[in-house]
């Protein structure tokens, strides 16, 4: 929703638990039998709620997530009779999970992520805490059947998804992201083509060939590929239909899918032209763009907004998808990163993705992790960074991420080709019987690896809870030490992970309605006049994040807004045809799809 424009924020009552309490409580803190537990637990959700209530009147926020459990319908009720007195529509969003191999996965993850055992030590006491704090919640759980609630119920990680009373354009959109998000920990790569002639040449746009440089990149990928990618046999490699992104993968053996919502941005009446020539030629448009470089619309061509809603339907498609290789271009490749980081669209344009680079993001639960191989084969920097004279005043419907600044650790340099790459590229046999060593060429330039870090949440960053105090000296019941809570050891789990994760994989691909379609049979929703005008007042989505639990039923909020900008229709991508069919045929022409966009 942020990534698109709509102003929203997550309220996480464990954020506002920990502050007010500290993080590292043992399970018994959330026995219902414990009376100051429960009065511990209520004066967060109350806190958290208050601030949500504070930020839609006076942020302008559209979209609340009060990231809780409400498990009983006695708690339901109250929230939605706050949330009616404050003029607030609600959805209630309910997880239940009864896969018990899928349960300890996410049970896994939880204690890989969760501040609550940031630092704990031992992993079977760890395990153990955290499944007596889910069995305090399954005792007096209740699942949604109101038939008079707005709900979205999701049953063992999207298997089945069961719905009622979704009205309006929000709430369409949220039942369409929701139904297409991913469980399963995953590496996404992308990198931009090589090199290209109109790079080398300063130009905007153009749909042309590879330079010397590009031509060398698109030779090494392979060998960089199968040397850092796990199962790089098994990827799909995503591209546009521009001659340089489908020139770049000419050498990987694996399957490809030209998509034309990956084109680059339309430069239009700029097209072809130096920024100099730009600046000449237009002068005030040349200046526009600076000021609002995310919404500024070339003459006849595209803005980033533009680009970011022609790009909904492939995101969404990427989040149902694992093994994916995207070969992209600049601006395109921006906003997918942008998505993945939760970064704001003022930041967004200026974001650097340079060329002869392939980069791995990890998105997990809090963070997402990135590491950048590097080759080193020369290639001008096509970086504009940022004019001072443009205005560096940040959204404020942007939430202030918690990060790091992005740090390259220590490069490691590898020789052409070292025997261990050899043994792993020889191991690795494309779909068309090719192995990926012999789609290398031998002298291999060699590869400077960056790990990257970054604490940015992918989600709408958590607030910090700063409407209410820090509480020091809180006890902790003494039975449990808190030191003696860990981490698993990942390891010795690694093969239950992947069966639970692979049975949940299987089960999403037969049943999710959302996976079983093509995307040209995916309806985008048509936004109202009004949204939300049928009642009135603001629309706000309730969430609970209970997978790992059994079961749990959210809160989010949404406010009615009018809304210019529909996101574009889905467009499908195009499979490559075989050398020996391809002749006499423009490609561009073969998958050339209509594209309508209304936009801001």
């Amino acid at each position: 929703m942020q990534w698109l424009g709509i102003a929203s924020k997550v309220f996480n009552v464990g954020n506002y638990r920990r502050k007010l309490f500290g993080a590292h409580q043992p399970h018994h803190f959330f026995d219902p039998a414990n009376p100051d537990g429960q009065r511990a637990l209520s004066e967060a959700a109350h806190a958290a709620l208050n601030d949500m209530f504070s930020w839609f009147a006076h942020e302008q926020g559209v979209v609340a997530i009060y990231d809780a459990t409400n498990a009983t319908r006695a708690r339901r009720d109250l929230l939605l009779q706050r949330c009616q007195q404050n003029d607030v529509q609600v959805i209630f969003i309910e997880s239940v999970c009864e896969d018990e191999a899928l349960r300890l996965a996410n049970a896994i993850e939880f204690q890989k992520s969760s501040p609550d055992y940031a630092e704990a030590a031992d992993a079977d006491l760890a395990l153990d805490d955290f499944r007596a704090r889910v069995d305090h919640y399954s005792g007096y759980y209740e699942t949604m059947t109101e038939k008079n609630l707005t709900y979205i119920k999701l049953i063992d990680a999207g298997s089945q998804v069961i719905v009622s009373q979704i009205q309006g354009y929000l709430q369409s959109r949220v039942l369409y992201y929701v139904m297409n998000l991913r469980i399963a920990p995953r590496n996404i790569y992308f990198s931009r083509h090589g090199e290209s002639l109109f790079n080398v040449m300063g130009l905007l746009g153009g749909d042309s060939e590879l330079s010397a440089r590009g031509k060398q990149y698109a030779r090494t990928l392979p060998l960089l590929v199968a040397t850092h990618v796990p199962n790089a046999e098994r990827l799909t490699v995503w591209t546009s239909t521009k001659k340089r992104t489908i020139a770049t993968a000419k050498h990987l053996p694996n399957k490809k899918l030209a998509w034309k919502a990956l084109d680059e941005l339309e430069a239009g009446k700029a097209d072809g032209l130096t920024y100099e020539q730009v600046e000449e030629q237009f002068p005030e448009d040349f200046a526009s763009r600076d000021q609002d470089k995310f919404n500024y619309r070339y003459q006849e061509g595209e803005s980033y907004r533009d680009v970011v809603n022609r790009l909904e339907p492939v995101l969404m498609d990427l989040e149902r998808q694992q093994d994916i290789l995207i070969i992209g271009h600049q601006a395109i490749l921006r906003c997918i990163y942008a998505y993945f980081m939760n970064l704001s669209h003022e930041r967004l344009p200026y974001i650097k993705i340079p060329l002869h680079t392939l980069i791995q993001l990890t998105p997990g639960t809090y963070a997402c992790d990135e590491k950048r191989y590097k080759v080193d084969i020369e290639a001008v920097d096509t970086h504009r960074p940022k004019p001072k004279t443009a205005s560096s005043a940040a959204s404020t419907n942007q939430p202030q991420h918690q990060e790091s600044p992005l740090v390259d650790a220590a490069p490691v340099v590898l020789p052409s080709m070292l025997p261990e790459d050899i043994a792993v590229a020889a191991a690795a046999k494309g779909e068309h019987g090719k192995t990926l060593q012999d789609a290398a060429v031998s002298d291999t330039p060699r590869i400077i690896i960056s790990s990257l870090s970054t604490n940015t949440f992918r989600c709408a960053v958590y607030p910090t809870a700063d409407s209410v105090p820090l509480k020091t000296g809180v006890s902790v019941p003494s039975s449990v030490a808190v030191s003696s809570i860990g981490l698993p050891p990942i390891e010795e789990k690694a093969k239950m992970i992947a069966e639970a994760l692979t049975h949940a994989n299987a089960i999403e691909s037969l049943a999710n309605p959302a996976v079983a379609l093509n995307l040209d049979e995916i309806g985008t929703p048509v936004p109202e006049q009004q949204m939300g005008g049928t009642r009135g007042g603001a629309l706000r989505l309730g969430h609970e994040n209970g997978s790992s639990s059994g079961g749990s039923s959210s809160s989010s909020s949404l406010r009615s807004t009018s809304m210019d900008t529909v996101a574009t229709p889905p467009m499908s991508p195009v499979s490559y045809l075989k050398d020996s069919d391809k002749d006499g045929l423009d490609i561009e022409s073969y998958s050339q799809q209509t594209l309508e966009t209304a936009c801001v």
